[in-house]
């Protein structure tokens, strides 16, 4: 193997004059890193910004929601007789309220047993049912009605529990309510007697129309227990009577099913927890706007200075910010800045920020006045408030409501005229209801209410028209499907004939009913009639009707607006107003900067291709750099061996000539 050094044999360095050439050679790599190094900081810049804009817009989003500006705080002056919450609807002001009576649920408690385990009765199958309603008129002895009425009550939904063999002990009892769900509590306690062990029913919820009858078919031993009709036969003992809550507010008289109250002060949600006075204040919640408008002008100062530090030149160090002279910095600035400094228009109670205390400095910041932005609040209406930051509007008919608005709606006042209400589907009888149901004979009825079907059995008995439609529409919605489903239905009666209404408005609001005991309830031809949804337009118009809900077609300026009309006449129904306030406008804007087709993605894909390109030249670059070495090496090794070659023959010639003077001397 020969081993070879360049420049042993010329003396030359060659390896350093090669490297020395090829640090000029790679001046042009030097150059392409430092362009790089310009882009990345680029990309980082573009990243910081972004980060500082995703801060404001989670700022601007805050203020962009209208139950902000309606929010409302409740305080009250004893915790221990009531706390309240309250929505965006309830009234400023102070009220007086006195707690002299609470809401409970009924109890009644069974003869005792000498076991929880031991069976009652022989096993047959039983039916355990359960009515909720109304007791009237008589006298309670000793936990025993005489002479009192019980009235089913149809909004509550009946149940049903099954006996057998399995479970007819007494825990077997009480663990077969307490799995049913039929709004009846079971458990057991000892009174230390003989027969300590008594099985205990309490209604689920309170007021004075849970009061409970309870009826057994099958096993006798199990009817002699549990049988209670405060009417008639009562096998079980009241401990507690069903009652309401009895309160008054700024000395009105009031009474309440449940303890939680939300009806006696409009949007005002009360808990009664004791008998006792305190007072209510109810007020608007302006400290949480004014912590996010500060949040919202801090959050846009960061970017502001953001933007100034990144486009920034030193004219001392004559060092620029990584993106000088970048179009798309002094661009986001000037729409950030064009829309903070907008008008929302003439004929607004708020038109610009100035007027909520918030104005630009002469550096291009923003600057927030408390002082002024607590009196505006104070002097202007929560809706206005709103609207000087959300998307929201307002109509002129109180039995229309604005639901909403999205970006894609433009703002203005728009003409509105309902051409058709929407109504609910029902089914009405062809003729008087048989009000006599048979177990087994006419008792079964499947109903389809929007849709869900489920069936249904009704109690054997006779009843009186408005008991039938009791039972029917508590059978209805007790079904375990329709209120999965979230319906309801209502069940009533003119002149013995039945009707049975959906809940539900529009064109999904449908009823129809089948089974054996639907012919006797509804007669041999039914009328059935589907809803409809409302209609009608919006300037002009036609919007999309579902429900109660009319809506601006999808695609145009009207699109995103959304009225529930929920009565009145058709025809002209007043104008709505559409409003998008500067939080509104800040996100959109913001939305579109930041998304995947605005200019911050524009141009972070622009550089990153830049920096591809880069990386391609170095390539290309490096693989001619190495060819060039290549040939300085050949170079430089060819003249290495062509001066080796002239010295040997330079010694060679010395040599020769110093025999020849050595032969010349001699």
């Amino acid at each position: 193997m020969a081993i070879s050094s360049p420049g042993i044999g010329s003396n030359l360095d060659i390896n350093s004059i090669v490297t020395q050439l090829m640090s000029i050679e790679r001046q042009p790599l030097l150059a392409l890193d430092t362009k790089e190094a310009s882009f990345q900081a680029q990309l980082s810049a573009y990243g910081n910004l972004k980060g500082t804009l995703s801060a404001f817009q989670t700022s601007v989003a805050a203020l962009n929601s209208v139950s902000r500006f309606q929010a409302r705080t409740v305080t009250s002056s004893d915790m221990g007789i009531a706390t309240a919450t309250a929505t965006s609807i309830a009234s400023v002001g102070s009220f007086s309220l006195n707690v002299s009576q609470l809401a409970q649920s009924q109890a009644v408690v069974a003869a005792g047993q000498a076991s929880v385990s031991a069976a009652i009765g022989a096993g047959a199958s039983t039916t355990i049912s359960f009515q909720f309603g109304t007791i009237t008129g008589g006298t309670l002895t000793n936990g025993v009605y005489t002479g009192a009425t019980f009235t089913q009550d149809g909004t509550q939904a009946s149940g049903s529990v099954t006996i057998s063999a399995e479970n007819n002990s007494l825990a077997g009892i009480k663990d077969a309510i307490n799995n049913a769900n039929v709004g009846v509590t079971a458990s057991i306690v000892g009174d230390g007697s003989a027969t300590p062990y008594r099985l205990v029913l309490q209604s689920a919820s309170t007021g004075a129309n849970v009061s409970m009858k309870v009826s057994v078919t099958g096993e006798a031993a199990i009817s002699n227990l549990l049988s209670y009709d405060p009417a008639g036969t009562q096998n079980l003992t009241q401990t507690l009577a069903a009652q309401d809550a009895a309160f008054t507010v700024n000395g009105l008289a009031l009474t309440s099913r449940t303890n939680t109250v939300s009806t006696a002060l409009q949007g005002v949600n009360l808990t009664l927890a004791k008998v006792g006075t305190s007072t209510l204040t109810v007020a608007r919640d302006t400290a949480s706007i004014q912590t996010a408008v500060a949040a919202m002008v801090k959050a846009y100062n960061d970017v502001d200075a953001t933007l100034d530090q990144l486009a920034s030149f030193n004219a001392e160090t004559r060092q620029a910010g990584p993106l000088n002279g970048d179009f798309a910095v002094r661009s986001i600035q000037a729409q950030l800045r064009g829309v903070l400094g907008d008008s929302l228009g003439a004929g607004l109670a708020i038109s610009n920020l100035s007027q909520l205390g918030i104005s630009f400095q002469r550096d291009g910041s923003l600057a927030l006045d408390t002082a002024k932005l607590q009196t505006a609040m104070a002097g202007t209406a929560a809706d206005d408030l709103a609207g000087a930051f959300t998307a929201t509007g307002k109509t002129t008919d109180s039995l229309v409501s604005f639901l909403g608005a999205t970006a894609n709606s433009t703002p203005g006042r728009y003409a509105l005229n309902v051409s058709a209400l929407a109504t609910q589907g029902n089914v009405v009888g062809s003729a008087a209801a048989n009000l006599t149901i048979t177990q087994g004979s006419n008792d079964s009825l499947a109903v389809n209410v929007n849709g869900v079907v489920t069936t249904v059995t009704i109690a054997a008995g006779t009843y009186t028209a408005a008991a039938l439609a009791t039972a029917v529409q508590s059978g209805i919605n007790g079904s375990t499907d329709i209120q999965a489903a979230g319906a309801t239905v209502a069940v009533t009666e003119s002149a013995g004939v039945l009707t049975i209404t959906s809940n539900r408005y529009g064109s999904a609001s449908q009823v129809s009913a089948t089974g054996n005991a639907a012919a006797g309830l509804l007669g041999g031809a039914p009328v059935t009639t589907i809803g409809v949804d409302v209609a009608g337009t919006i300037n002009g118009v036609p919007a999309t009707g579902n429900g109660q809900v009319l809506s601006g077609p999808t695609g145009s300026s009207l699109a995103g607006i959304r009225l529930e009309v929920i009565g009145g006449a058709t025809g002209d129904r007043g104008t709505v107003t559409v409003v998008r306030g500067f939080a509104s406008r800040l996100d959109a804007l913001l939305t579109n900067i930041l998304s995947t087709t605005g200019v911050i993605t524009s141009r972070t894909e622009g550089i990153n291709r830049s920096i591809d390109d880069l990386g391609d030249r170095r390539t290309a670059l490096n693989r001619r750099l190495t060819d060039v070495e290549a040939r300085y090496r050949a170079q430089f090794t060819a003249l290495d061996t062509m001066m080796s070659s002239m010295l040997a023959t330079s010694n060679f010639l010395t040599q020769q000539l110093g025999a020849l003077n050595n032969t010349r001397d001699s």
